[in-house]
């Protein structure tokens, strides 16, 4: 039910227009190419060549999407706000409002070379192995430790409350890509946490810049030894909320040698299970030490970070079965949905302890 890669390519941009556009802004070029990053997803990724210039294009997939989902403008805004923070990041350039150009919203920003840590590690941190899950720590601390209103982020989101409409969001979210797949089969496990996760929220939490997807292998590591974070990536779910959601999805992807097997092999990263590697518990503590923030209710947050991934898994079932993208990992979430509503329900009843 999914387009041929050509035709999804041509879909994601027209390389003629794109090209008299980067030309307006950035100059001529003698050299020019466009490919498709099919790491991701959720938004997409194209990496452009523009003379001497290696770019990042993002933008929304094409086709019908969730109301609030794959705001790359959003995602611009909070990047280009931070350069200059302790936060690393790569340099942002182009914002475009124009759909004249490729077909939706976009933007533009340098591309920042390093390794992304997904299948395996690199063979430099083998003797580094504390170190990455330190870096990756202390740069969510960085994240939660900016100052909106200094940044110009002061109206960028409704802190207060923050932890309760994200339990409501990712509902409907459910709800949306059920409308389709539910034909197919339904998830009820989903709704029995969606209910655990409505009855059992913190009634308060601390108020910061928080990243809405921070996990290993949305961060890049510069070249050498030791590991050091360079850019953190794919800022579309940011907000002003809740840093323990933060922190609970960070940890939903991080794998202790105890684990069970991954509801989601595919996208489940595995080598930080070897010996050196920080538990979750170690990386924990370092966040509370440095923020002094407690990671009080760590069922709920992990809870629900699981939940989280469940939705996105069903509206990406939705997208393959109504021809929205060409991922082939999008109809195996037919069964890898279910799974992870039963992972979530382990965390809740206890059974996958943090």
């Amino acid at each position: 039910m999914t387009d041929t890669s050509e035709t999804y390519f041509e879909r994601l941009v027209d390389e003629e227009t794109l090209a008299s556009y980067l030309e307006g802004e950035l100059g001529p070029a003698e050299r020019y190419s466009v490919s498709h990053h099919q790491e991701g997803h959720s938004n997409e990724t194209l990496f452009v060549t523009w003379g001497e210039k290696e770019l990042v294009i993002r933008r929304p997939p094409p086709g019908e999407t969730a109301d609030t989902a794959h705001d790359v403008l959003r995602e611009y805004r909070v990047m280009d706000a931070l350069q200059g923070t302790d936060v690393p990041l790569p340099d942002t350039l182009l914002a475009c409002e124009d759909h004249d150009v490729i077909g939706s919203d976009f933007y533009v920003m340098a591309r920042v070379e390093g390794d992304v840590l997904r299948e395996s590690e690199p063979e430099r941190f083998a003797n580094h192995r504390e170190a990455v899950g330190h870096e990756l720590v202390d740069s969510l601390v960085a994240i939660h430790g900016v100052e909106p209103e200094a940044v110009g982020l002061g109206e960028f989101g409704r802190p207060a409350g923050y932890t309760d409409r994200q339990v409501e969001r990712w509902g409907k979210q459910i709800e949306w890509a059920s409308q389709v797949t539910s034909e197919e089969r339904a998830v009820p496990t989903l709704g029995k946490v969606g209910d655990w996760l409505e009855a059992n929220r913190p009634e308060s939490h601390p108020h910061t810049l928080v990243h809405g997807d921070y996990k290993l292998d949305n961060v890049v590591f510069a070249p050498g030894t030791p590991p050091n974070l360079v850019a953190v990536l794919d800022w579309e779910m940011s907000t002003l909320g809740d840093p323990l959601a933060d922190l609970g999805w960070m940890l939903s992807y991080w794998r202790d040698p105890k684990d069970p097997e991954p509801a989601v092999p595919e996208l489940t990263s595995r080598f930080m299970e070897r010996e050196g590697y920080p538990t979750r518990r170690e990386l924990v503590a370092r966040y509370e030490e440095a923020t002094g923030i407690e990671f009080e209710d760590e069922r709920f947050y992990r809870a629900l970070a699981v939940y989280k991934l469940a939705a996105l898994g069903e509206m990406f079932f939705r997208r393959y079965l109504e021809g929205n993208s060409d991922d082939p990992m999008y109809p195996k979430m037919e069964e890898r949905v279910p799974a992870l509503a039963e992972r979530a329900r382990r965390i809740v009843e206890g059974e996958e302890p943090l």
